[in-house]
């Protein structure tokens, strides 16, 4: 197995791309920390699954917008596990919120989870790192939209572009350390978030018609690329993003 004896940190493991990094990591042999804001139903769905594949885990409840609930993540993962190897900052959310319309609290709202969380997520990830020796690797899950605006969702735009900056920045300044930090933009996968659209045969037709592959992503999909960054089969990636969007924004105008 290509994680045998490595600890990680999945936030928002608890549904959607989080839930199936968790199981992904765990089925190669990682011990996962399961991040969840406020499911703990689903973060329980999540362990069971890799505790049924042969794996081991724990849940741990965050609100990852704070920087003290980011501590106590990596501090708990090390004194249950005695390290940290792997940290997926994952956790996201949106708005679906113009320029003209985001109010201050949507805003701040967006950007604390996904953008500030994911900041103090590779610091304290990368702390616990360098204290402990050996590098590491950290990876951002962001979005095509940090490099492809998507008009009605402004804040997430914005949020996802300075996670592209910080896990250019981040990268850099923590070679010498030997921690990689690689980000991973997805494009439309199946997941909660675009439940709606997914339900609506219109509007599904009208996405998958915009992606030449022809279907949106499986969660699994996304994990596997994780897993495979996470390793040491990727040992010389570093600041950069790896896009997994089925060809999509090469071909599409827009949404």
């Amino acid at each position: 197995m290509r994680l045998a004896g490595k600890v990680a940190i999945v936030t928002g493991g608890d549904s959607g791309i989080g839930h199936a990094i968790a199981v992904a990591l765990a089925g190669e042999g990682a011990a996962v920390t399961i991040d969840f804001h406020r499911d703990l139903a689903a973060a329980q769905a999540t362990l069971k699954a890799i505790e049924d594949g042969g794996g081991r885990g724990r849940v741990q409840q965050a609100d990852v917008s704070k920087v003290d609930d980011i501590a106590a993540l990596v501090d708990q993962t090390v004194a249950a596990y005695g390290r940290l190897d792997v940290m997926v900052n994952n956790a996201g959310m949106e708005t679906r919120t113009s320029v003209l319309d985001t109010t201050p609290e949507q805003f701040d709202l967006v950007v604390g989870i996904d953008l500030r969380s994911a900041f103090f997520g590779v610091q304290h990830a990368a702390r616990q790192m360098i204290k402990q020796g050996g590098g590491g690797h950290i990876i951002n899950i962001s979005s095509i939209h940090e490099d492809w605006p998507m008009p009605g969702n402004a804040p997430y735009c914005v949020a996802k572009g300075g996670v592209r900056m910080l896990t250019r920045t981040a990268g850099v300044e923590l070679a010498p350390h030997g921690i990689l930090v690689v980000g991973v933009a997805p494009g439309a996968v199946n997941t909660p978030i675009d439940r709606e659209t997914m339900a609506d045969p219109t509007q599904r037709a009208r996405l998958e018609g915009s992606i030449p592959l022809g279907r949106v992503a499986d969660p699994r999909e996304i994990a596997d690329l994780v897993v495979f960054l996470a390793s040491d089969q990727a040992s010389y990636a570093t600041a950069t993003t790896f896009v997994v969007d089925g060809g999509m924004m090469q071909a599409s105008v827009g949404l």
